[in-house]
């Protein structure tokens, strides 16, 4: 038995369990400074007061975003669950507004020479991560990485965010483009949902949209679905400044309101469609497999 189906086996013994599962949203963007992360933070703080349990993943490799808008420095990391035999609830910072996150650290580059038993440890952790949180972000990296798409490939729901700049529409064309062209990307099980960000009206927003959609639809044939815009904000710039979330320090600023709005959509989903929720453990495997593959 090769260790793929090893992984698997240990996936569907965990799958029979009948834990609850967390559902798992990926953040992304075709490049960087587009607000990706500032993104994942306030829709989490906005998840949170909608009475859910939250916990970020910065899978941002080499790139602390989300510990810096926390202000908080985590002790440990994913590879520290993966190699120093920590377990999930001690690599898990409590960040402003009772939102947890984990930092990835460079842990998962070798994920694909662990030993089974250590694939199992692991799996177990990330189950008992669904019973901690109802919902996990998946902050990713910008642009179009093989990390970046191995977490877009994954994922059943991912958020696209982008601005009305010109060369930021074309890198997530760009980046949809490669993720379609992914030979394990299989759209039926995925969702994609775009965020306009930094927009100057809600018509701004929308036209963004529809730019992008026409291209995408033609091109790619692939359905993508329009969230809602953030409004460009001066105390959003200045809650950045000071390291505190804006739905925090100013809640009731256009563009705090905005991210409630669209964390109210996205429980509104959950509620009208059923999303099917994979969980961790299983979102972990996808990548496992995939760097066997690769």
């Amino acid at each position: 038995m090769d260790q793929a189906e090893q992984l698997r086996n240990i996936i569907k013994a965990s799958l029979q369990r009948n834990k609850p599962l967390a559902r798992v949203i990926t953040v992304t963007s075709g490049k960087g400074g587009v607000g990706k992360s500032n993104t994942a933070v306030n829709l989490a703080i906005q998840l949170k007061k909608l009475g859910q349990r939250v916990i970020i993943l910065d899978a941002d490799f080499g790139l602390a975003n989300i510990e810096i808008m926390f202000g908080a420095i985590p002790k440990h990391n994913l590879s520290d669950l993966i190699y120093q035999g920590k377990n999930i609830k001690e690599i898990i910072t409590w960040g402003p507004g009772n939102v947890g996150f984990i930092s990835g650290g460079s842990g998962i580059a070798g994920l694909s020479n662990l030993s089974r038993d250590y694939l199992a440890y692991i799996i177990q952790n990330l189950e008992e991560l669904d019973t901690i949180a109802d919902i996990i972000i998946i902050d990713t990296g910008a642009g179009i990485s093989d990390a970046v798409l191995e977490f877009l490939v994954a994922s059943g729901e991912i958020l696209l965010v982008t601005t009305p700049e010109p060369t930021s529409i074309t890198d997530s064309y760009s980046l949809l483009k490669a993720l379609n062209r992914h030979p394990r990307y299989c759209r039926d099980n995925s969702q994609i949902k775009v965020i306009a960000n930094r927009v100057d009206s809600v018509e701004e927003g929308k036209d963004l949209f529809h730019k992008l959609n026409s291209v995408v639809s033609r091109y790619l044939k692939l359905p993508i679905e329009y969230m809602g815009a953030i409004p460009y904000d001066s105390q959003l710039s200045k809650a950045v400044m000071q390291q505190m979330p804006v739905s925090l320090q100013a809640p009731s600023a256009k563009s705090a309101q905005a991210y409630e709005r669209i964390a109210g959509a996205l429980m509104q989903q959950d509620e009208n469609r059923k999303l099917v929720k994979r969980g961790m453990a299983a979102f972990f495997s996808h990548i496992v497999n995939g760097k066997k593959m690769g």
